[in-house]
């Protein structure tokens, strides 16, 4: 029997996985304006933690999307009343991360100055960049053990114990920039960028020994790998595969954007490091909708419900317009102050302001992109995810970026090109999924 989804369903689940959602993005905008206010090569070490943060968002969105894949197995199971069945999976599925965390850690370590040359990186950028990637670095596998978590209380219909677990990590986070960027006097000495470094390592550490505090306090899923490999880890690869390809593009996007940024010069791509990681925030933001799109659209797929499914992304896309909107509202009214937070380099500042205005307009177009991407991967739909980011990115970004270049636009067509690139992102997932579940649901 059916039940009616309802906006205290909703919300109850969105507002926690909204506030654990920002935790990324606050520990990259929290090295930011610390690191952006220091009154030692703060424009340089800015445009370094822009470079590495992007860098580094690659890699957890590459790996990072055993949480989806996770979350989507195990919330179909629970709709099926069928728990049991997939118990053991998330914990070969953690093991499994953590282990490519390391292999990754081996290869990028001792290439870091080869790898940031190819986001046109040179002189002091790169050699801050290098001494923060190599140091954050090591936080890799705490991260991606944590996200893995997080998608199994995900699958299990609870973003509670992810929320405490994420304010915990901002909270440690912060307090650790403030002690080792700026040091404490007769205590810590000022280590600047390389403290910045530390202090998220450290909240990543924090969060990861939380995570295995709650699962294993709270829930029956053990963290103890057990074999035979369960019977869908096959589907669980399968997935982690088409996600894959599918972040690599998202990530050309990325890397194509923050490589122009840094040809255009330093106070480009400092103005660039602050608007990215300020639209990051708000993508995670309208994630949390995006998070109970995923939760709840798994649950109702699995329990074959689909007149509640249609319903549940006729409610999403209302609530996740109304948020997108209140965003940019937010952002418009403390237009100029949100810059000053992350530098007092009026170049920097100028060139930021000129296109904060293009992410605050995007914020709408963004949450129908993201809640839709939330809800294909709750069904498992991952094939037609790839296949959507592929198209957007190859198709749309690509050709729109460089045309933008050609014509000197700078920044303005960055995130000409991103706009774009989120619309081809969310139109074409609106139409499949009211093309494949509206007659299914008038069937039912």
């Amino acid at each position: 029997m059916s039940t009616q989804i309802t906006l205290k369903q909703i919300n109850k689940l969105a507002i926690p996985a909204l506030i654990s959602g920002v935790s990324e993005p606050i520990l990259s905008l929290t090295d930011a304006a610390i690191i952006g206010n220091m009154d030692y090569e703060a424009t340089t070490s800015l445009a370094a933690v822009g470079i590495v943060g992007t860098f580094f968002s690659m890699l957890i969105w590459v790996l990072g999307q055993t949480r989806s894949a996770i979350s989507s197995i195990v919330s179909q199971y629970v709709g099926a009343d069928r728990l049991d069945a997939v118990k053991n999976l998330p914990a070969q599925a953690i093991f499994i991360i953590t282990a490519l965390s390391l292999v990754i850690i081996g290869v990028t370590y001792p290439f870091a100055a080869q790898i940031f040359k190819l986001y046109n990186a040179s002189g002091d950028i790169l050699n801050y960049s290098v001494a923060y990637y190599q140091i954050r670095v090591f936080g890799f596998p705490f991260t991606l053990f944590t996200i893995a978590v997080f998608g199994t209380f995900r699958g299990l219909q609870n973003t509670y114990y992810p929320m405490l677990i994420a304010i915990v990590g901002a909270a440690a986070n912060i307090v650790l920039d403030f002690a080792f960027v700026y040091g404490i006097e007769g205590l810590i000495p000022a280590m600047h960028i390389k403290g910045a470094a530390y202090a998220s390592v450290l909240a990543q550490v924090i969060m990861a020994l939380l995570s295995a505090f709650y699962l294993l306090k709270k829930t029956d899923i053990p963290l103890l790998i057990k074999l035979p490999f369960n019977t869908e880890m096959k589907r669980f690869v399968t997935m982690i595969a088409h996600l894959f390809i599918r972040t690599l593009a998202l990530n050309l996007a990325l890397y194509l954007a923050t490589s122009f940024a840094t040809k255009y010069g330093e106070n480009y791509i400092a103005a660039y490091t602050i608007g990215i990681n300020l639209w990051f925030l708000g993508a995670f933001l309208i994630d949390g909708y995006a998070s109970a799109g995923n939760i709840l659209s798994g649950k109702l797929y699995g329990a074959k419900d689909y007149k509640n499914l249609i319903e549940l992304s006729n409610k999403l896309i209302k609530y996740g317009i109304l948020v997108g909107v209140l965003i940019g509202l937010i952002g418009a009214i403390f237009y100029y102050p949100i810059g000053r937070i992350f530098s007092n380099d009026k170049d920097v500042l100028n060139q930021f302001y000129n296109i904060f205005w293009i992410i605050l307009a995007m914020q709408p177009l963004c949450a129908l992109a993201f809640i839709f991407d939330g809800v294909f991967k709750g069904l498992g739909r991952m094939k037609y995810l790839r296949n959507v980011l592929l198209f957007s990115t190859l198709v749309v970004f690509v050709p729109i970026i460089f045309w933008t270049d050609s014509l000197d636009y700078k920044l303005y067509g960055i995130f000409i090109a991103f706009t774009f690139w989120m619309i081809a992102r969310g139109l074409p997932l609106i139409i499949k999924f009211r093309k494949t579940f509206k007659s299914l649901a008038e069937n039912a």
